[in-house]
């Protein structure tokens, strides 16, 4: 039977490429089907990237024991796929008296889930981790770290692609069926099966089970809006700076770190109707700024470069508030359909810890043997070209006079470091997929520069025409044509 699989994952986002490089482990046929022409293009392309450490959710709790041993595993994770991740800290920070009470609450909550070196720090001890942060008092939770997102589920992707996991990207499933012992599954006018079925479908998860017929699970996305600061600002934050909880919000507006070395400052918190509206408005954009001069006096106004939104997946209602706990079962009532439900934060740093949950599950449906021929590792760089020392930057041009010429002069991207992302194993050639693996058009200037240069290397080299160029979907074209011909 044609597009038949052992394992079909619905959903290529940090979850669902975890789940797939965990299950490309053993001898099984594996693939994955994305509505999107990219892994990476919804939540997990759209947050603050923070690691957290474990200390904001109810011990007992999925998303508690999750958290944790995600964390722990996220640094070998990162060290086989070269991607750059850093165990800066944070800083929970109490304004007042109230404050310190929420400190104290979430230092016991982190103490139950065995969260390791939490501290309450007294005002002048935080200022020696931070200099000028405001507040009285500080839960210093050293285990927390930041990676880029979208970085972490492109190589989890490449990895499991590697491992032979079929990607099946710009496929919406449209319908579902569970025919004796297969599924089938009908995504953009071709049919696959599959013995097991999993949902990672994020904000879209509720909408799968009802395709099979599970009406108890309803998705509330979530907005949270955020802005990025220049890199001129990079070193200003030692660790990550967060406000203490307050009810019904979560941690609130804070600021964090990129591994890339910008500042953001968010996220904000509106619940919506909408799972593909990613605006950013008026109305929170000043409320970012203001937040931001708050707690870093020396910002200019031009030093915030970009803003960005994304949908959590929220699993409570407008009035309710809070959270509920991740959702991830193998049902009894349809058996072979794995269901994973309401994964927002912290569902990045928990995503090896939820494919190792998944594999355990699949185990009870499928015979897994392990592949001798697996390789966990990735090829490539760990860092960017401008990053290396100067030495292997002259053996690097050496090798090849690409890595000599600069693309995108705000980030220093190199033209090898171009073609090797528009040259990527998952085929995926929108100018977002360019973005996302090379950093180029992600500095000052987005793209005023290197944008031009990016679409006459495809142009010349990769041979495309004005029409062939989608930002991000197929329904965003850069161009419908030429103004002028050329001439000779």
């Amino acid at each position: 039977m044609e597009n038949q699989y052992d394992v079909i994952i619905i959903g290529a986002g940090v979850v669902g490429t975890a789940i797939a490089r965990e299950l490309s482990k053993y001898s099984i046929t594996v693939a994955v089907i994305e509505k999107e022409l990219d892994v990476s293009m919804g939540t997990s392309s759209r947050n603050s990237g923070v690691l957290h450490s474990g200390i904001h959710y109810k011990p007992g709790t999925l998303r508690a024991r999750l958290n944790v041993l995600g964390n722990s595993l996220m640094a070998d994770l990162c060290n086989d796929l070269k991607v750059k991740i850093n165990y800066l800290g944070k800083l929970t920070v109490a304004q007042d008296e109230e404050g310190v009470k929420s400190l104290h609450m979430l230092k016991d909550q982190g103490h139950a889930n065995e969260v390791p070196g939490l501290a309450i720090l007294d005002r002048d001890t935080m200022r020696k981790i931070q200099p000028d942060v405001g507040g009285i008092r500080a839960l210093h939770s050293p285990s927390t770290g930041i990676v880029c997102p979208y970085s972490l589920t492109i190589a989890l992707a490449e990895n499991a692609y590697a491992n032979d996991c079929h990607f099946y990207l710009g496929h919406t499933v449209t319908s579902l069926h569970k025919q004796e012992n297969l599924f089938e599954i009908n995504a953009s006018g071709k049919r696959f099966h599959s013995k097991v079925l999993i949902n990672s479908a994020g904000l879209y998860s509720a909408d799968i089970c009802s395709m099979l017929g599970i009406k108890e699970y309803k998705i509330y996305p979530c907005r949270g809006e955020y802005l990025i600061l220049d890199k001129r600002l990079n070193g200003s934050l030692n660790v990550l700076v967060y406000p203490a909880p307050h009810a019904k919000v979560g941690v609130g507006i804070h600021l964090t770190n990129t591994v890339s070395g910008n500042i953001l400052i968010g996220p904000s918190h509106t619940y919506q109707d909408d799972p593909e509206d990613y605006a950013c408005t008026d109305t929170i954009m000043a409320l970012l700024k203001k937040e931001g001069h708050e707690l870093l006096p020396n910002l200019k106004t031009s030093d915030f470069i970009r803003s960005f939104s994304g949908l959590r997946a929220k699993q409570t209602s407008p009035s309710m508030g809070g959270f509920k706990d991740f959702v991830i079962e193998s049902r009894e009532d349809i058996k072979g359909f794995v269901n994973l439900v309401g994964i927002e934060s912290p569902g990045l740093t928990s995503s090896p810890a939820i494919a190792v949950m998944v594999k355990d599950m699949v185990a009870k449906l499928l015979p897994l043997k392990k592949k001798d021929t697996f390789d966990g590792t990735r090829s490539g760089m760990a860092s960017y070209f401008y990053q290396l020392p100067d030495e292997q930057k002259a053996d690097l041009v050496l090798q090849n006079p690409d890595y000599g010429e600069v693309v995108c002069r705000c980030e220093q991207i190199t033209k090898k470091e171009v073609l090797d992302a528009i040259s990527n194993p998952l085929g995926v050639k929108t100018i977002n997929g360019i973005k996302y693996r090379s950093r180029a058009m992600m500095g000052r200037c987005q793209g005023g520069f290197c944008l031009p240069r990016i679409v006459q290397i495809l142009e010349k080299e990769f041979g495309y025409n004005p029409e062939d160029y989608l930002l991000k979907s197929k329904t965003s074209p850069l161009f419908i044509g030429k103004m002028r011909k050329e001439f000779v």
